[in-house]
């Protein structure tokens, strides 16, 4: 409704993730160069982590949008995956069929793909989105996949994409081996005061914006204080701001405009702590921790639900049950996974023998 009232060209500000609107921040720059670096390398993983709306999809749409043609990607976005339906959908995503197969069948011919792959002189790329959702073992199995190797180079690498909770799971003491295959990591933050500004008129001009004084200085400042300089926040309000000025008939939107539309959102979308700008309050029907209360008290309060009941013991237990349940299968998995590379060992052994008894 509004982009032809203040002459744009297209939609400056879509939730989904456009590569042409990428915007490189600080932090944005380093981890795009993080991602060539490992690309460049052709080995490892490259891991990006940040909170929720920083930019780590887009990041990864602009990385493949510009990517070279001796390289074939796939990209998935990761629920709750077991081991088997990880190896099932990495093998869907090269075109490999999976219908009424095995594991083992499968994996089989995923190293058929990637050799052939090689052959031709191309190479397999993975990049895994929300990342944090895969269990434990899950993980391992990734690196399990980086073990195809053909010469002493990998025949697929992983890119893994996360929000902040990736990096404890990596930490974790029986992920020392996927660390060490670790190239480059980096954490995005949330963009900074100047960047914010910075970010919206990009945006606007790259969306056709001929006028630079449709915003003030204190309007810019009243979003990056709402939005805590979140690209995706700062998306969904300035659509709104966009709209209203539209509505209101405004050529130029200022602090007032912008007051008016945060005071429209804020049970919708959320409210950002007074005064430093960098905390998200709940969100708005949320029970608020007493700043009073002692530091004990106020991580209680925060663990409260949307009715104002604080989570009971039965939360937790059921958090730690979980987490025995992933530690189980992990060593389960473990078993499992030593047991087929024990068989696999025999048979190239075998197959080494009968090759040199021919010779």
């Amino acid at each position: 409704m509004y982009k032809q009232y203040y002459g744009l060209t297209s939609k400056p500000f879509q939730l989904t993730p456009d590569p042409s609107f990428f915007f490189a921040s600080k932090w944005h720059k380093r981890a795009m160069s993080y991602l060539q670096y490992g690309l460049s390398q052709a080995e490892g993983f490259i891991v990006i982590t940040g909170d929720i709306g920083t930019g780590k999809t887009t990041i990864a749409n602009s990385l493949l949008n510009d990517i070279e043609d001796d390289i074939v990607a796939a990209q998935i976005v990761t629920p709750k995956l077991s081991p088997d339906e990880l190896v099932k959908m990495v093998a869907s995503k090269f075109e490999i069929n999976t219908l009424n197969k095995t594991k083992a069948d499968i994996l089989k011919d995923l190293e058929t793909y990637l050799f052939q792959l090689h052959q031709t002189g191309r190479r397999a790329l993975l990049i895994v989105d929300e990342a944090q959702n895969l269990p434990l073992e899950t993980i391992e199995e990734l690196r399990m996949l980086s073990n195809f190797q053909e010469k002493g180079k990998p025949l697929l690498q992983s890119f893994l994409l996360g929000q902040e909770e990736l990096q404890p799971i990596l930490r974790a003491p029986n992920m020392e081996q996927f660390r060490q295959r670790i190239v480059a990591s980096c954490h995005l933050a949330p963009l900074t005061a100047d960047e914010c500004k910075e970010y919206i008129e990009y945006r606007l001009h790259h969306a056709g914006l001929v006028n630079d004084s449709l915003f003030t200085d204190g309007a810019f400042a009243k979003i990056y204080r709402f939005t805590n300089g979140v690209p995706r926040r700062i998306n969904t309000l300035m659509d709104r701001i966009l709209l209203y000025g539209f509505l209101e008939d405004l050529k130029i939107l200022d602090e007032q405009a912008v007051d008016n539309v945060t005071a429209e959102v804020s049970e919708e979308m959320f409210r950002p702590e007074e005064g430093t700008g960098t905390t998200p309050l709940p969100a708005a029907g949320q029970p608020q921790a007493d700043p009073q209360l002692a530091p004990e008290a106020a991580g209680v309060m925060s663990e409260m639900t949307p009715d104002g009941r604080v989570k009971d013991v039965q939360y937790y237990k059921t958090m730690l049950n979980e987490l025995t349940d992933a530690l189980d299968n992990a060593i389960s998995h473990k078993i499992k996974l030593t047991r087929y590379i024990d068989n696999l060992l025999k048979k190239k052994y075998k197959t080494y023998v009968r090759l040199k008894s021919d010779d």
